[in-house]
């Protein structure tokens, strides 16, 4: 009788706050809500994540605590004066919480957890007085839902998640000052509304076009100069045939020969810019080969061919182009086309004027030319480790999602930022194949198998033991001061990816995870130090590693 009585006098806030506590799987961050004092004291808070006014509960404020469980929305639409609600920064997942129960609610912050699915069109409906919405990185997908137009909109972050589709229509008049929709999947044209904005807020989309990105290009006129370009080049290699016919006598060796005979024909056929050379055959390897295709006053695409893509159906094949023509990420090298013969598959896509990574590691620089610095190999390097994440979140089941990974196959914008391309093909590779060539079925203990010194990895690795000189890192590094700490720290994570014993290989997630946290220059280093730095040899000492930094194991 007397507990009945000292909890009937504490507060409803406080048993509704106990019983919300109650429901969360891990509630060790709350452990000052108990019965011991009430939530509030007039508009002081007596228990953490607290925000009063005039005794009542007005927010909670649960951020960064761990918290895990379901969001029970039943159990705080009973408290009456709530305004606010924030659980950014945990561990909560699952499908977006029901909040259109929280009716008078002014402000919701969910971002930072890992919320995934989609978000039912009227989840937002009737929440008349909402007007900041946080969803920010988590994991949600499908079309923004229309209801999140909010009728008094002020802030809104909804920037990496997966949502796609076209933008819904704000008003003329809307009141948004913040606002945030960068690295989702959404395409068209940004509404006129919005178009105020800087362009970081829609950055990460390929699809989206308009103020304050670029202008929206007639989807009908790309749509023609592509069937163009796969037709002239279909055309070009029907060609080819009769020319490599009459043409087979000649003394020239059958890859000069080829070579020629499809750049004539490709010119020909109006395939290639004419005012370009022979050199406009991008490349070819073991998988096929590219060419660059100018058409009309058309941007330049590439065409790449495939003839080690023969095992697989038309029908597979159709959807794991779309299924690749779906992904939308700024280090993914977006597939624009695709054409499907028994034969041979073309895949079309933009033509990135910089090179490839291995163009600028390995080609020949004009004099006076710098080479690549750490940051900007830092800046490539985290760029990729992005692009690799992301495919593996959309490709879960999928073997090798990262797919014939080489430096060849990482593309370089005009500020260096890496653009991936030929990822997840192998579920459409003739498999005997892309075993016997891509380096992506090539693991560590394959390598030892023949022989002890057969890989970079083994001569690292001896190198590091032996004594730490100059001969590991590119001298083209050697402007950055004070940067050789997190040069280590990237050659170590490399070499415990190379590790040959798998059980003690790091997991691409751990790896990713240290990546992202290099920097370009050591942060408790003296700038005047130069015990481990030589300008003239960047040298390195070893002073700097240990066994321990660097067990690497060499042999089975």
């Amino acid at each position: 009788m007397l507990t009945t009585f000292f909890v009937s006098s504490w507060g409803d806030d406080a048993v509704i706050l106990l019983n919300f506590k109650n429901s969360l799987s891990d509630n060790s961050a709350l452990n000052d809500w108990n019965t011991s004092t009430t939530p509030c004291t007039g508009d002081t808070p007596n228990w953490t994540g607290l925000r009063c006014s005039d005794g009542n509960v007005s927010a909670l404020i649960l951020q960064n605590m761990s918290l895990t469980g379901v969001i029970d929305i039943d159990t705080l639409a009973q408290l009456p004066f709530l305004r606010s609600l924030s659980f950014m920064y945990n561990n909560f997942d699952g499908p977006m919480p029901d909040v259109k129960k929280l009716t008078s609610l002014r402000a919701l912050y969910l971002s930072y957890n890992k919320f995934s699915g989609e978000i039912p069109d009227d989840e937002f409906s009737g929440m008349n007085n909402l007007n900041r919405l946080h969803l920010a990185r988590n994991q949600f997908m499908g079309k923004i839902p229309s209801s999140l137009v909010m009728k008094k909109p002020v802030g809104l972050s909804i920037e990496g998640n997966q949502f796609e589709g076209k933008i819904p229509n704000f008003p003329d008049t809307t009141e948004l000052t913040t606002l945030n929709m960068a690295n989702n999947r959404l395409e068209g044209k940004i509404p006129a509304s919005l178009s105020k904005f800087n362009s970081s807020s829609f950055t990460g989309n390929n699809g989206l076009c308009g103020k304050p990105l670029k202008a929206c290009s007639s989807s009908k006129k790309k749509t023609i100069l592509i069937i163009v370009v796969i037709v002239a080049f279909l055309v070009a290699l029907a060609a080819i045939v009769g020319i490599s016919y009459r043409r087979s006598k000649r003394s020239k060796t059958p890859n000069e020969l080829k070579k020629n005979q499809e750049t004539r024909a490709l010119q020909k056929y109006g395939a290639y810019d004419m005012g370009q050379k022979e050199k406009e055959v991008l490349g070819s390897g073991s998988f096929g080969s590219s060419y660059k295709a100018v058409l009309l006053s058309g941007p330049a695409m590439v065409v790449k061919r495939f003839r080690q893509m023969s095992s697989v159906g038309k029908e597979d094949f159709h959807n794991h182009m779309r299924r690749l023509g779906s992904l939308s990420h700024p280090n993914l090298l977006a597939l624009v086309a695709f054409y499907y013969r028994k034969e041979e598959k073309l895949l079309v896509s933009d033509f990135v004027s910089n090179g490839s990574l291995a163009s600028h590691l390995h080609g020949k620089r004009s004099p006076g030319q710098p080479g690549l610095d750490w940051p900007t190999r830092l800046k490539i390097i985290k760029g990729v480790a992005k692009g690799l994440a992301y495919l593996y979140r959309e490709f879960p089941s999928v073997p090798l999602p990262h797919g014939h990974l080489k430096s060849s196959n990482v593309l370089l914008d005009h500020t260096f930022e890496p653009i991936l391309t030929d990822y997840a093909l192998v579920p459409v590779m003739n498999k005997q194949h892309a075993q016997l060539y891509m380096v992506a079925y090539k693991s560590p203990e394959f390598n030892q198998r023949k022989g002890g010194n057969s890989d970079l990895a083994t001569w690292v690795n001896s190198v590091v033991r032996e004594e730490w000189t100059g001969e590991v890192f590119d001298k083209d590094m050697k402007g950055t001061r004070n940067g050789e700490g997190e040069m280590l720290k990237l050659l170590k994570i490399g070499m415990c990816c190379c590790e040959w014993n798998a059980e003690r290989r790091w997991d691409f997630r751990e790896a990713v995870e240290k990546i992202q946290e290099l920097k370009e220059r050591d942060s408790n280093t003296d700038i005047e130090d130069s015990s481990s730095y030589n300008s003239e040899d960047y040298g390195y000492s070893s002073r700097a590693l240990t066994d321990d930094d660097f067990s690497f194991s060499v042999n089975g």
